[in-house]
């Protein structure tokens, strides 16, 4: 039954029904579903918790959601099922699991056969279009069912995502445009903040102009400290310019509002927001833990939620949302989808089997392999890590934070940060948090006798789940206790990667030819984006740090620098870390090199951009010795 059908029978017994309420049951009656803009906003890498009404404990950083999200329904428990962008955002739209519609890290599909979002309120007569995150929110790109990428403008060029001003001039200009078309309007408007980097954040942390200030900026002493984290100078800063983005995020939906007031069509409207993942500091972004997944989600559908209600008891996932959304809209979807509509629990009713969440992740941005599975319920959360056996390190998208060099730096002397950090690189193969007592998941309990039953149970949950969605991972976790099992299908996992980064994947565009780099300073011609400055000398058992000049021109923006420590004649890769750059500067990554180096000889690659095959340049170093 859909919820249409659902908002007639409930009609039938009631005397007594709002006027919005009673226009809609009519024109179902008459057999004409009213069709409803859809409006999506989105922010990026932001924590539930950062915002005031879903419990932030800094105030203001978020009147204008805030105020929002009150005129609707707010789900206390909603989680995305992936911690970073790309991925995340296709389940969003495609109401599968990566491991469903192959999208499962930051490269191009082109062969994908599933029906997006796009394609769907296209053929049901929407007029479509996407404002920033274009190529991450589709299988391939660019992707033929928007009718208009909003990144741009009129003439052709690029709005700055940092803005709010694009925000309100791109809604305007979608919305115009499904009325020029008379069709109602399905937008997906993709607020850049705060993704890094920061508001007046420099590469290395340090305070820096900046154009686009926000309503409000918040100073280090004012900052909450998650308890992920730990109470430092350094840390309290990067949170800083993390708040101050949350309040530009606050102000760009703001300028989306007003926009849709403008057009006076707010109360034909579904409004949907949410965030992708949590914040980009250790321990979230790139992670299956609590503060990786937990989104800030509501809904507002004219006639059907309620002002200032909120769902504390069902459990809800980015992959229901596309499901919800066609049920609302009354779009049937033609084939198949892991996820379920919760639609009916915006009339108020109850759904069962909502007690717990899959959280599933593969692949950073640079390609390395680190696959993790995770089941969360409202008391426990459990989590599978094949990819860990003590040595490899994972490649996340955080490493380049102050925040981390800061922990990797105390860690040399903390007992307490020096295990933190052992967890963020090596973690273990198995996790067990009890989430109602410890949500920031610092106590790991597998090993409890108490939780053994619990445990268990979890387990047999999640394989489950495998075997109905049929997930690769089935078998290996199956084995989860061989851990020669683990190491193989790991292996498998990189090298299926590492053939696809050489190899290139459909129409992804090819790679710049390979720039040398001598153990000092690289030359650079006038179109090198990168170069090498190498250090002066690698000791086997220590930290190495790796320095990159980047000069980057304007309208690239914002960039992914991919950074791979190498060993041996052959480049067998040692480990993989992202950072973000911008603009001209130097970005330092710092590795650790192992004791035992394979031939005694380390060597260093990089590339620019999301994923190694549309990448802008692709740069490797000389062999140095380790020794």
């Amino acid at each position: 039954m859909t919820i249409s059908s659902r908002l007639l029978s409930l009609a039938k017994p009631l005397l007594l029904l709002t006027l919005a309420t009673g226009l809609l049951v009519a024109d179902l009656a008459a057999g004409a579903a009213p069709k409803r803009n859809v409006l999506i906003i989105t922010v990026d890498d932001m924590s539930a918790d950062s915002l005031g009404v879903f419990g932030c404990q800094l105030p203001d950083t978020s009147p204008t959601i805030d105020a929002l999200a009150k005129q609707g329904m707010r789900f206390n428990r909603a989680h995305v099922v992936v911690g970073n962008c790309f991925p995340s955002r296709n389940v969003m739209w495609s109401g599968l699991y990566p491991h469903n519609t192959g999208v499962e890290g930051f490269y191009q599909v082109p062969d994908a056969k599933h029906l997006h979002l796009a394609d769907l309120m296209q053929r049901a007569g929407y007029y479509t279009g996407i404002l920033h995150k274009v190529s991450h929110s589709t299988p391939y790109y660019p992707y033929p069912s928007w009718d208009v990428d909003l990144t741009s403008d009129p003439d052709g060029r690029k709005r700055d995502v940092k803005a709010a001003k694009t925000y309100s001039d791109g809604a305007a200009q979608g919305i115009q445009a499904a009325r020029d078309a008379d069709k109602p309007f399905c937008l997906v408007l993709n607020v850049a903040d705060p993704h890094k980097p920061f508001y007046a954040e420099g590469n290395r942390g340090e305070t820096v102009p900046d154009k686009n200030v926000p309503s409000r900026v918040f100073g280090p002493e004012e900052v909450p400290i998650p308890g992920f984290l730990f109470d430092d100078p350094v840390v309290r800063k990067e949170l800083s310019h993390y708040y101050s983005s949350v309040r530009r995020a606050d102000d760009c939906v703001a300028a989306i509002l007003q926009a849709l007031d403008d057009s006076g069509q707010r109360d034909n409207t579904i409004i949907l927001f949410l965030s992708d993942h949590g914040m980009p500091l250790p321990f979230a972004k790139t992670q299956v833990y609590h503060h990786s997944s937990h989104t800030p989600m509501f809904l507002i559908v004219p006639g059907v939620t309620k002002a200032g209600t909120a769902d504390a008891e069902h459990m809800v996932s980015a992959v229901d949302l596309l499901p919800t959304l066609l049920e609302l809209t009354g779009i049937e979807h033609p084939g198949r989808m892991d996820g379920r509509s919760f639609a009916p629990l915006l009339c108020g009713e109850t759904q069962a089997n909502r007690d717990f969440v899959i959280k599933e992740y593969n692949e950073n941005a640079g390609g390395s392999r680190d696959p993790m599975r995770s089941l969360q319920t409202k008391k426990y959360l459990y989590i599978f890590n094949p990819w860990s056996n003590g040595t490899r390190i994972m490649a996340t998208a955080t490493s380049g934070t102050s925040t981390y060099r800061r922990m990797a730096e105390l860690a040399k002397t903390d007992s307490y940060l020096n295990a933190r950090h052992d967890l963020y690189q090596h973690r273990v193969p198995e996790e067990l948090y009890d989430i109602h007592e410890d949500p920031d998941c610092l106590n790991n309990l597998i090993h409890s006798t108490e939780h053994q039953g619990e445990l268990n149970s979890l387990r047999g949950k999640l394989e489950q789940w495998m075997i109905q969605t049929k997930d690769g991972m089935l078998d290996v976790f199956r084995h989860r206790e061989d851990a020669a099992a683990r190491e193989a299908y790991v292996a498998a996992q990189e090298k299926e990667a590492e053939a696809r980064q050489a190899g290139g994947r459909g129409k992804a565009k090819k790679a710049a030819p390979t720039k040398r780099a001598t153990a000092k300073a690289a030359s650079r011609k006038a179109t090198d984006l990168i170069a090498f400055m190498l250090p002066d000398s690698i000791t086997p058992g220590k930290s190495v740090t790796v320095r990159i000049e980047h000069k980057l021109p304007r309208d690239l923006g914002e960039q992914v620098l991919t950074v791979t420590l190498k060993g041996g004649p052959d480049g067998k890769r040692l480990d993989r870390k992202t950072v973000m750059a911008s603009g001209d500067g130097i970005a330092e990554i710092t590795f650790n090199v192992p004791a035992d180096v394979p031939g005694g000889v380390v060597s260093f690659a990089a590339f620019v951009g999301e994923d190694y095959q549309s990448s802008q340049q692709h740069i490797q170093s000389t062999p140095q010795p380790a020794g």
